[in-house]
């Protein structure tokens, strides 16, 4: 094996293990483990996504032989607030599950990170099945059911109503159980609903930052590239809580990200001006979703749970 090939196999075993640590909260922390000896679906098909913000606007299409489907990201995001300030977990996570998609379309290298995110909204998704069953939940049928999230099999209907009712019904919800019942530590690491959601939320504001600089179009001058773009909105958020050694691994992912003739066929139009307008309306709709999230968490002194 040559110089060449020991070196790219190596950044690729570089790029799974960071990829591992990419959510699973913490980074630092981790690190640190490393460095000491390192241990250890939903789909609602709603056409109705229209934003009430700009009125009546037509229903986004469903991109045919695409798994990532925008129409059914925006339908999820509009459909998770609730009252005046809540949001929904059981449409939160469904956009995650489009996000997921998303991330896995841009690359192998991207579909690492959303590896660590799926097993982030299966503890969710856990908990609210344990919450609504009891304890004995874990040894009965329906105990196949978490692990088929990732994989879309089993009756994902029964893990979906779980979550419409009881403890884990909403963010706000969740926050009030964990907390009476102790279960949010706020000086160590544990695997409460909490600390998962605050580790997605962080990761929904990169995502939320490079769809919207997709969406942007210069008056003058040409269109940024997608990487560029990305590495910007990575740097203004998550990076923020990852390493040295993270940062300089996730910036050599994106190199990889596709162009941005890529992203007009990903949501079905022809050029720059159908990307922002389509991209516009999910980007305002995450910015609801997270800050409602935010607000929450911060009423709470959850933003920076270890």
């Amino acid at each position: 094996m040559g110089v060449k090939s020991k070196a790219a196999a190596a950044i690729l075993v570089l790029l799974l293990f960071l990829g591992s640590l990419w959510l699973h909260g913490g980074l630092d922390y981790h690190w640190d483990s490393c460095l000491k000896g390192y241990n250890q679906l939903n789909k609602v098909h709603q056409l109705s996504n229209s934003s009430g913000d700009e009125g009546a606007e037509a229903p986004l299409k469903q991109c045919l032989g695409q798994t990532f489907q925008v129409s059914l990201l925006l339908t999820h995001l509009q459909t998770a607030p609730a009252s005046t300030s809540d949001v929904l977990l059981q449409p939160y996570l469904s956009s995650w599950d489009e996000l997921v998609k998303f991330m896995d379309s841009l690359g192998s290298m991207v579909g690492l990170i959303s590896k660590e995110i799926e097993t982030k909204t299966t503890i969710i998704r856990q908990l609210a099945l344990f919450a609504d069953k009891g304890p004995e939940a874990e040894l009965g049928p329906e105990a196949n059911t978490i692990k088929s999230v990732h994989s879309g099999a089993g009756p994902i209907g029964k893990l979906e109503a779980s979550q419409h009712a009881g403890a884990y019904h909403s963010v706000r919800s969740m926050i009030s159980m964990e907390l009476d019942q102790g279960l949010v530590d706020f000086q160590q690491q544990t695997d409460s609903g909490c600390r998962t959601l605050l580790r997605l939320h962080r990761a929904l504001l990169w995502l939320q930052l490079f769809l919207e600089k997709l969406a942007e179009t210069p008056e003058t001058g040409r269109l940024r590239s997608p990487s560029d773009l990305c590495r910007e909105a990575y740097q203004s958020t998550l990076a923020n809580h990852h390493t040295w050694f993270v940062r300089r691994a996730a910036e050599l992912a994106f190199i990889a990200l596709p162009d941005r003739g890529f992203f007009y066929r990903l949501v079905c139009v022809q050029d720059q001006d159908g990307l922002s307008k389509v991209l516009t309306r999910v980007v305002l709709a995450i910015g609801e979703v997270y800050d409602r999230t935010q607000k929450a968490l911060d009423e709470n002194d959850m933003l920076d749970l270890p």
